[in-house]
């Protein structure tokens, strides 16, 4: 039984691989997460200690190149707001106002400290909370973007983080009304700034600076991002959370945080193009500094008040001359990783593998790919469950001639199984001449002895690829199949043990086998059934547990990725059933089923 062990040899390792994904996908951590984002969000205050400060003015910190200066401190200062609300409300503002984004930028700085995502909510509840990306410094999860300046002399009157901007009054930034900010110092430099939003997820940023003072002088544009303490991140190898960019000679960073707490800081080399920022799962921001331009990127974890992760960059110097103006464009992507909105950033402003702010993973040739196929048949279809069983086909009939050829072979294995039984027993005292007899067979019969692993092996990339769609793509998130699958990106919901609901009760979350897991395991069951019973008590023992293990294994992954392997299995059973009947090969399915009801006689004592 070549064919046999070379299959259970493909289940074992298959089933090793899973093991192991399993111990690392931690469901439960991940529902905790969500948990915690959810108490986040619903939470109306968090209470302080009396007597912290407000955020004030800190010293650098930027590690600054020699003979230029440091960006200045921001953000360092213990929390004082009461909540959210209070936040806001503590400072002037304009107001965002998009299809997509609604939230306000702070004066005090021009920051963007306020964004909450329209589209997007916290669960799939209808009633739960919008997505809130950024927040104001004094929050304890602050996170925002800044665009300054600073200067080797002057830096205290050039727009720094505590700068405070003028804006007309009742300015609100829409897709068709840019806001115009003003500040002037008293050495004589006007800074007028235009902050303009597209209909989704970036702001473009455009200075005129105006030296209408006596003499020249040499600033540094600077930006950053900043995120105030440790997000909730899920942890789980497949996906990268943290910071990332695209810069200079080194290409695609994915730093993680617990490196940069280590490392404290990561400077790559001087760029004059590309993006950087920090990433979440499904939401990101990062600086786009303008293309052409030289900067210095950097990466650094900052604990002199409050700990917080950070990316910034600062220019070469920018000379103005008297009575002179220059213009700085910069650009910030603030929102929802969607591919379609990510790939047009890219192609359309010429930012360099702006793609990569997505994880593709290693295997993005086949996960990308896979990707547009989905999204293609679900504008077709009009829902993603139904995209997914029909890129099932598709993937079936693509290697159809590699399937085909292989069950082939497999029928015709079974025809001749009493030619390799007779080929046992004449050399069972010689293994050599056995093998070689049963390959002069195989040559004769044309039968592929590792045919019955083809199947499986052909499913295994496309089960990775299509877990990674799932599991990093926005566009699956929340996305509905029928019935009780509410989310697809998300685990079957229901359980057998507490018959799917009925009784009311929950159970742990290691038994949460819901219908779709167990409609898995049946059908790979029957596929299993379609061959002959392996000889070997302990092949045939792997051979009945095998479908069970996989039920509850699969249990906790993507249901999306469980309604795949069963409408896989099921067309396999389709596909073998009909090349075993044309090439007249028994189907052992229903012997098989009745044989485990069968009393087995007693082996003979010895």
């Amino acid at each position: 039984m070549e064919n046999s062990r070379n299959f259970l040899i493909t289940i074992a390792l298959s089933v090793l691989i899973l093991t192991v994904w399993q111990l690392f996908y931690m469901n439960p951590r991940i529902e905790a997460e969500r948990e915690r984002e959810l108490a986040r969000v619903e939470s109306e205050q968090r209470q302080v200690q009396p007597g912290e400060a407000a955020d004030l003015p800190q010293p650098g910190d930027a590690s600054a190149p020699a003979g230029q200066p440091a960006i200045p401190g921001g953000g360092t200062a213990l929390p004082t707001a009461e909540g959210r609300d209070a936040a806001l409300a503590a400072s002037q503002r304009v107001r965002i106002d998009t299809p997509r984004l609604s939230g306000s930028i702070n004066l005090v700085g021009a920051r963007v400290d306020d964004l909450v995502l329209n589209d997007y909510r916290v669960t799939v509840e209808p009633n739960s909370p919008n997505i809130e990306l950024l927040n104001p410094s004094t929050l304890s999860d602050g996170y925002y973007a800044e665009i300054g300046y600073t200067g080797a002399q002057q830096a205290n009157s050039l727009p720094g983080p505590q700068t405070e901007w003028t804006a007309e009054q009742g300015a609100v930034l829409t897709p068709d009304t840019p806001v115009t900010l003003t500040y002037a110092n008293d050495d004589g430099l006007t800074f007028q700034r235009t902050i303009a939003v597209d209909d989704n997820y970036l702001f473009t940023y455009s200075d005129e600076v105006i030296n209408e003072g006596g003499e020249a002088v040499s600033i540094y544009n600077y930006g950053r991002v900043t995120r105030i303490g440790m997000p909730d991140i899920e942890g789980f190898f497949i996906l990268h959370e943290g910071l990332i960019g695209v810069t200079g000679d080194e290409g695609l960073q994915e730093i993680k945080y617990s490196r940069l707490r280590d490392d404290r800081q990561i400077q790559p080399s001087r760029s004059v193009d590309g993006w950087f920022g920090i990433t979440d799962k499904y939401w990101a921001v990062t600086l786009i500094p303008r293309s052409g331009e030289s900067f210095q990127p950097r990466y650094a974890f900052l604990d002199d008040g409050r700990e917080r992760f950070q990316v910034d960059f600062l220019t070469d110097a920018i000379a103005i001359a008297p009575g002179q103006s220059v213009t700085v464009e910069n650009m910030v992507f603030a929102g929802a990783k969607e591919v379609q909105v990510i790939d047009a950033y890219e192609a359309q402003h010429n930012i360099r593998q702006f793609e990569m702010l997505i994880d593709w993973g290693w295997f993005y040739f086949i996960t990308k790919p896979l990707f547009y196929v989905i999204d293609w048949l679900f504008r077709l279809l009009g829902n993603f469950g139904l995209a997914i069983l029909a890129t099932t086909v598709l993937v079936k009939a693509i290697f159809f001639p590699l399937a085909n050829k292989s069950y082939v072979s497999m029928a015709n294995m079974k025809k001749v199984q009493p030619k390799m039984l007779e080929i046992r027993e004449k050399y069972a005292d010689d293994k050599m001449k056995q093998q070689q007899a049963m390959m002069e067979l195989y040559k004769t019969e044309k039968i592929n002895p590792l045919a019955g692993c083809w199947p499986i092996l052909i499913q295994i990339p496309v089960f990775f690829a299509l877990y990674k769609v799932l599991y990093v793509t926005i566009e699956m998130r929340h996305a509905p199949f029928f019935g009780w699958i509410r989310d697809l990106a998300a685990p079957d919901p229901t359980t057998v043990f507490n018959l799917f609901g009925l009784l009311p009760y929950d159970v742990p979350s290691f038994l949460m086998v819901g219908v779709w897991p167990i409609i898995m395991g049946i059908t790979m069951f029957l596929q299993m059934r379609m061959n002959p019973t392996p000889p070997d008590p302990t092949q045939a023992m792997i051979f009945n547990w095998m479908p069970v293990v996989f039920t509850f294994l699969l249990a906790t992954f993507p249901a999306g990725l469980v309604i795949y392997w069963a409408w896989n299995n099921f067309l396999s059973i389709l596909q073998q059933g009909i090349i075993m009947k044309r090439q007249g090969a028994r189907i052992e399915l229903w012997d098989n089923l009745t044989g485990l009801f069968k009393k087995k006689p007693k082996q003979p004592a010895e």
